[in-house]
């Protein structure tokens, strides 16, 4: 039998279609850092394990194990499942980080309904005492900080893409490989599917380290360009609050919030955002946040770390000019 680390953490890593380490894996192994020593699990399709292995052991891990099988693209989450069943029962974790993507929180839920643990869902921060792993969450719209623990077993947690800074020092790899015993549990089939790639010299809002987000008090689908030509001089992602989205000046994708994507970049600016809770629920963990307003009542000011009270059509255009001569 393989000698684990006295303290392991568990992370199980998602990878993209074409067979790279997804953009939460560093975050989630900086995480296990900061509580005991990452352990990765992936889950791949024939031939990917070692290129996964080589990056997430650049990435911090001290030993990954992987699980090569066709059925990871052929069935939704119960094959990776199975994997992290075997994974956790061979390494015996004191918990199990995994990110809280959409089907993260499947395989999360999944897994914790099979082995009896508890479940910690949207952490934006982990620590460690006498007595275990505790989670930290943002909840009610940012309202509260609370924390979660277990009382027995492990604790798994999914942790909000981006929340954590912290990133592990890369080590040798080390490469293990699992054969778990499929469960048989029903599992959605996929008969087909189309790869479609969408190129943008934006980054990606999930995960994006600057963020810049527009309101309905842009007014309409052509004065919101103004949120992109800002997200372009900062090198941003755009945004959007859900008035926006449903006034029809940007697709969905962009809605940041409760019922959108929750993130915690570096640099939030919200321009023409009122600030209601269900949008500072998606986006108040940020490091700082801007805020372009007229009215001095909005609730955005409340989170904000700086706020302008002005016109946002007069406002941005002269931030534009002065990051502009910044750069010269």
């Amino acid at each position: 039998m393989t000698d684990y680390p006295a303290d392991p953490i568990l992370v199980l890593l998602e990878a993209t279609p074409t067979g790279e380490l997804a953009k939460s894996a560093a975050g989630l192994l900086g995480a296990a850092s900061l509580i005991g020593t990452p352990v990765a699990l992936a889950v791949t399709a024939a031939g990917r394990s070692q290129a996964i292995a080589e990056q997430a052991a650049a990435a911090g891990a001290e030993r990954v194990l992987v699980v090569e099988t066709e059925a990871v693209v052929a069935r939704l989450s119960v094959p990776i499942a199975d994997a992290l069943a075997a994974a956790a029962a061979v390494v015996a974790p004191d918990a199990v980080l995994i990110s809280n993507s959409m089907e993260g929180r499947d395989v999360a839920g999944r897994f914790a309904a099979r082995t009896s643990a508890a479940l910690a869902v949207d952490a934006v921060g982990l620590s460690r005492d006498a007595e275990g792993v505790i989670a930290h969450h943002s909840v009610y719209g940012g309202a509260y900080n609370v924390d979660s623990a277990a009382t027995f077993g492990p604790l798994v947690v999914t942790v909000r893409e981006g929340a954590v800074e912290a990133r592990a020092e890369a080590r040798p790899v080390a490469i293990e490989t699992l054969e778990p015993q499929p469960s048989g549990k029903a599992a959605a089939s996929i008969e087909s599917f189309e790869s479609v790639t969408a190129t943008s010299t934006r980054p990606e809002l999930k995960g994006a380290t600057k963020v810049v987000s527009g309101g309905r008090g842009l007014g309409s689908a052509e004065s919101f360009a103004l949120v992109e030509q800002l997200a372009d001089t900062l090198g941003a992602a755009i945004g959007a609050s859900r008035a926006a989205v449903d006034a029809g000046y940007i697709p969905q994708s962009h809605q940041v919030g409760q019922t959108g994507v929750s993130v915690s970049p570096h640099l939030y600016v919200a321009l023409g955002i009122s600030g209601a809770i269900q949008h500072r629920a998606g986006m108040q963990t940020a490091k700082t946040i801007v805020a372009v307003n007229k009215d001095p009542d909005a609730p955005i000011f409340e989170v904000a770390d700086f706020g302008v009270v002005g016109d946002v059509f007069t406002v941005v255009p002269q931030l534009i000019s002065a990051l502009a001569e910044r750069k010269k």
